[in-house]
């Protein structure tokens, strides 16, 4: 056998045994493509694509850390007791929201659930009516839902808290009852001017005691705000032009056949905005209880980008629906950013109970808040 039959016999089984591989290769399947979260910016900041759908989800809440301080029997003096005794509470909130969007041909199909989380003392609230529903004060610890709601095209189904759950700059106001109710709602906004109607349920709201205990402890009768079934209407309307901005806001309680009425006008003046609201009441009612009439006033003064100083002042007319009863108050509230998601709040005023017949009754008492937002 010479060379030249030696090397092509040898590129022959080369060529076979190359060809006997080939034809054995395992080819590796592609790898399915990664669906990756997006961003939807098409509601603002926070939103993204739920993947595989058209729906956008934004997940947000704080956690919050509070000690409040003084006195809040403002009530003792209508029951002849001498009650100097001060005291301070500290306590833990956890609030996480889902708010889920998307565009349809009706408009934007909204889906909102808030659920907190609490642990600590008593809730020891600035606003006169505010303990009167607020959950997470009734016990060392607890955990509900504060609001859950679906939108469509301007209405509204769920639990949710009404127009009266709102007030002017600060603490140091109060302005209505703190009312989150299962309630049907329809709010039209044509941008310079607004209006909305609610029908809310108000099936077993308060008792006696929380009612009391929400004014303060003035012993005020209000068989009405106990354990019923029937509706409650509410209805909104306001405008805002050049820097101006008035809400007037009505709630008619069909139980106890009562309503109230609330107007709040804002204007932004110099370095702030000022805000004015007063309301009239012809009794108690699911949407107000404190008095017959207030007025309030504050000024929200933007120091600088993080520091905003807010004095305040409110007097309630006929305190606890007595016409021998009158109540001022003055308030300062001080918010400050410490950095990018955490701000700083402190708050603090002076009351003031003049009763007819009777020595008046002041105190005061405030609360410090830090607290974490996302």
């Amino acid at each position: 056998m010479n060379i030249k039959s030696l090397l092509i016999g040898s590129a022959a089984a080369l060529a076979a045994v190359s060809g006997a591989q080939a034809a054995d290769a395992i080819v590796a399947a592609e790898p399915e493509p990664m669906e990756y979260v997006r961003v939807c910016d098409a509601f603002g900041t926070g939103f993204f694509y739920i993947p595989g759908t058209e729906t956008c989800l934004k997940i947000g809440g704080f956690v919050r850390f509070q000690t409040s301080f003084g006195r809040d029997e403002i009530g003792d003096v209508f029951q002849g007791k001498d009650n100097d005794r001060s005291d301070w509470d500290a306590h833990t909130l956890v609030d996480i929201n889902l708010d889920a969007r998307s565009d349809t041909e009706l408009g934007t199909l909204r889906g909102f659930v808030n659920i907190e989380a609490a642990s600590g003392g008593k809730n020891r609230s600035i606003g006169l009516t505010e303990d009167v529903s607020v959950n997470y004060g009734r016990s060392d610890n607890s955990f509900f839902i504060d609001e859950a709601f679906i939108e469509l095209g301007g209405f509204k189904v769920g639990r949710f808290y009404s127009w009266w759950d709102s007030g002017i700059n600060g603490e140091n106001d109060s302005l209505g009852n703190e009312t989150n109710f299962d309630s049907i709602a329809y709010t039209y906004d044509g941008g310079t001017w607004r209006a909305g109607i609610s029908l809310d349920e108000l099936s077993g709201r308060w008792s006696q005691d929380e009612v009391t205990d929400a004014l303060g402890g003035i012993p005020v009768t209000l068989p009405l705000l106990g354990t019923h079934h029937d509706l409650g209407v509410a209805a909104t309307v306001g405008f805002s032009l050049g820097g101006v901005n008035l809400d007037v806001l009505g709630g008619y309680d069909g139980w106890a056949d009562e309503g109230a009425i609330r107007a709040i006008l804002s204007a932004d003046v110099g370095p702030g905005t000022f805000q004015l609201a007063g309301i009239w009441a012809s009794d108690p009612n699911a949407y107000w209880v404190a008095s017959e009439w207030t007025v309030a006033a504050s000024y929200a003064f933007k120091a600088t980008e993080k520091l905003t100083i807010t004095p305040a002042a409110q007097y309630f007319g006929d305190l606890g629906f007595d016409s021998d009863a009158d109540m001022w108050r003055v308030g300062l509230t001080v918010g400050y950013q410490v950095v990018e998601g955490l701000d700083l709040l402190a708050t603090v005023d002076y009351n003031n109970v003049d009763v007819s017949g009777a020595a008046d009754e002041d105190f005061t008492r405030g609360f410090l808040r830090l607290q974490r937002n996302f």
